[in-house]
Parts: C-alpha cells; structure tokens; sequence
C-alpha cells in the first residue's frame, strides 16, 4: 500500500502515444465517441486538462538545445549534439560525475481547466550511462508564476543514478510532493492556467547516444472537496482475464526496495497490467533475483519503480515509466471523474489500476483499512460491483475479490475522508494508471476519447 496521503492526485495520459499511431488528437474527446459505453445521467463535469507530447510534429515544435525530433514508427526526442556538461552527484549514493546534457522545452500549454494539481508522465528508453530529468513551470491565475520544479530524475535502471522525486520544493504559494505539484491553499482562488515541460537529455562524456523519450506532458486538475459522490449507473457486466499476483507473498525481502509486502501494491498492480497486455520481463533482468523466490518479476518491477527520495514503490510517474519500458507499451497517470469511466474502459479490454485509502469498516470484504493502496479494476458483475485484482491477499488465488459498487466508488473517488481517530484526511479523488499498447484496437481508442484522457 503505497499512497501517501499527502498527495491528492492527478490526471495524465499515456495513451496519447497509442492515438497517435490511430491519427486521433491529442485534444480531449467528447462523450458521444464512446460507441455503445453508458453514461451516468448525473454524470459530473470534467475537472483535468491533459497535453502530451508524443508525434513527430509534436517534438519539432518547442525549443531545442541539442536535441532532435525522430520520426518512424514511433517518434520521439533524441540527444543530438551537447549543449554543454554538467555534473551532478547523486543524493543518495554520494557518487559525482558530468555528463553531457542536451534540452528541449514545450511550447507553453493553456489549461482549459484552471487547476490546483498538476502530474508529469512521460515515456522514455535510457540505455546505461543515460539518464532524463523533467520539469515542470506553471502560470498563476495572478499573472505570476513557478520556477521550475524538477519532478523527476528518472532511468529505467539503477546503475548510474538513483531514481529520484525531488521533495519540498515551494515558491511559498506551491509545492511538490512526490510526484504532484499543488496550489498550497485552493480556498485563496489561485490557480494553474498554463504551463511549460522541459526535459534534460544525460549521458556520459564522449557516449555516441543518449536517451530517447517516446511521450512527454502533464495533467492537472481541481477535483471539487467531497466526502461523498454521487452514485453512478450499473452497465452491463463483463471481466477481463488479468494475471493475479500477492504482494504479501514477498513480505520481507529486499529492504532495500522497501520491505516487500504492504509496500509493493504499486509495482505488483504494475506488473499485472504489462503481463495482461503479453509483455514478460526478461530472463537477464531477473538474473538478481533469489531463484528461490517466486514470481520474481515482482522484485524487479519493485526495483524498478523505487523512488530513492520517497524510499518506496508508490510514486505514480515512476509506474507508469515502468510499464512504458516494455515493448510497444505506452503508461500514463490519470484521473477519472466517475466509475461508468472505467466501466467504458474494462468493456473495451482496457484494465485500470486505482489508486483509493479507507478505513476497514469502509470496504466490505477487504479485511484491511489502508491510507494507500493500489489494485487493478478488471470487471464488474451483473449487480454492477466491483471485480477487482486486490494484490492484498495471502497468495496469487486469493487475489481476486468482488467489491460493493457504491462503497468502492466512494473510497475512490472521495478527496476527503475520516481516519480511524475521527480526524479528517484525504482521498485520492479518482487516480489511476493506465497502459495500453502503442497501436490499441479501435474500440480502445474510442473508449479513451470517451473518458477524456486523449
């Protein structure tokens, strides 16, 4: 269970990358794309904005300091030329080095959504000796606006640099946590209404190439304060055969990538959807692995999604970067503003992981109260509950569980809740990860225009 309450949530969109290989834009669709998927009558307004990068057009555009747009079959950014070295030593490991480093820097995006959350995504390939940085600069509603955060020092393996969210950073009016920069007090009226994304390309002096980034953005949103949502329509029922793994049978190992168990609900939830989609993890990559451990694809998706800062699995950009170094996978962070969202999704063979917190008494049949936890949505029965691949659970069998539909959607899509001392907390208002293949079947376009996240 790795949530942390802190972080209320965001939006994203990963499958900007699968719409581009099926010409879709990357505006938000309307509701009527949605072929055959019901709507809720009392259905709420969109409250997130989603841009990402992800064509050839796309990285051509914004400003290039060594950097150069890639076509084929799928574009992307790549290191070109130096613009210069720098150097950097790691936080966590006290080790220097320089590096070469090429930029590129988004054109500036205008929110059709004045929000008070934003989340970085991107999609990238990092050989070794490479590494990327993302930031991210906001405009106020005031005319002012944020220096650049960094919201992650990412690569897909841990040799080089350790993977990193970069905490506390604030400009006394907004602050980072983790993988979420947020307005500090929304009741003033202050408001994001744009925004820039720069990325820094690394590798090592004299290296004849560097990273390749394949999808790149933000969502950012202002999902309302709500202890309650209102109840959505059942559709018809349908379930998708998602592989089920335990998080609990690893309880113990690796401390170094927090401890197993209760802090691999993140990366196990991960690894069901990339196994879902017929993407297995190498026999090299799990060489480190005990061999006496089973499901060892579990420790290395925990490996690779730890975030050295945040000393656990859970940051969400992290997940989706993960899924997105898997062959012709593209991952993003997204919110969704009511369960018949990922009703339209499931029937169009689309699993959605969810991120929710709650208390025992909260969620019939569950057997824990959590201030976290992640798990993947894979169906819903004829009544309209809840079909959920739950990683907390004694072994792989018990992984799937049925949830009561209106106290499942609650705990979900709720920003505010009581804790077990009475005290008022948040809720994560609706967050998920999705990933879906680069070229996904027509109806999953469809159901993603749908749902808002392309």
């Amino acid at each position: 269970m790795t949530a942390p309450t802190p972080r209320r949530a965001v939006l994203a969109a990963a499958l900007a990358v699968a719409t581009a290989a099926t010409a879709a834009t990357v505006s938000g669709g309307s509701a009527s794309a949605a072929g055959p998927a019901r709507r809720s009558p009392a259905r709420p307004p969109r409250t997130v904005d989603n841009r990402f990068w992800y064509a050839y057009g796309h990285w051509k555009a914004g400003h290039h300091q060594g950097t150069t747009a890639v076509g084929g079959a799928r574009p992307g950014l790549e290191f070109g030329a130096p613009a210069g070295r720098t150097t950097y030593t790691d936080p966590h490991t006290g080790r220097g080095g320089e590096w070469e480093y090429a930029t590129w820097t988004s054109p500036v995006h205008r929110s059709t959504v004045p929000a008070t959350e934003a989340v970085t995504s991107w999609n990238a390939r990092t050989p070794a000796g490479t590494w990327t940085q993302t930031e991210l600069r906001c405009a106020y509603s005031d005319g002012t606006s944020t220096p650049w955060y960094v919201m992650g020092r990412w690569a897909s393996g841990d040799e080089d640099i350790r993977r990193t969210s970069v905490d506390g950073q604030s400009d006394g009016r907004s602050t980072v946590r983790t993988d979420t920069l947020a307005v500090d007090a929304p009741a003033s009226g202050l408001r994001i209404t744009g925004w820039q994304l720069r990325l820094t390309l690394h590798r090592r002096p004299g290296a004849d190439r560097g990273p390749t980034v394949r999808l790149a953005g933000a969502m950012v949103s202002d999902v309302p304060d709500r202890f309650t949502v209102p109840a959505s329509v059942p559709g018809p029922p349908h379930e998708l055969a998602v592989p089920r793994y335990s998080q609990e049978i690893h309880t113990g190992r690796y401390p170094e990538y927090d401890n197993g168990g209760e802090a691999w609900c993140s990366p196990t939830s991960s690894q069901m959807v990339v196994e879902f989609w017929g993407r297995r993890t190498s026999a090299a990559s799990l060489a480190w692995v005990d061999p006496a451990f089973p499901d060892p694809q579990i420790c290395q998706a925990a490996r690779a999604t730890y975030d050295a800062a945040y000393q656990g699995c859970g940051n969400w950009s992290f997940n989706a970067a993960y899924a997105a170094t898997h062959r012709q996978l593209a991952g993003v962070v997204t919110r969704l503003t009511s369960l018949t969202d990922v009703e339209t999704l499931v029937r169009a063979g689309v699993p959605v992981i969810t991120s929710q917190s709650f208390r025992a008494d909260e969620l019939t049949g569950a057997g824990y109260g959590t201030a976290g936890h992640l798990m993947t949505v894979v169906g819903f029965t004829a009544a309209g509950d809840v079909i959920a691949n739950d990683p907390h659970a004694p072994d792989n069998a018990a992984v799937r569980r049925v949830y009561r539909r209106r106290e499942w959607e609650n705990v979900w899509l709720r920003t505010k809740r009581l804790d077990a001392t009475g005290g008022t907390v948040p809720g994560t208002g609706g967050v998920c990860y999705l990933y879906v293949p680069v070229r996904p079947a027509p109806a999953q376009v469809r159901a993603l225009r749908a749902v808002g996240v392309v």
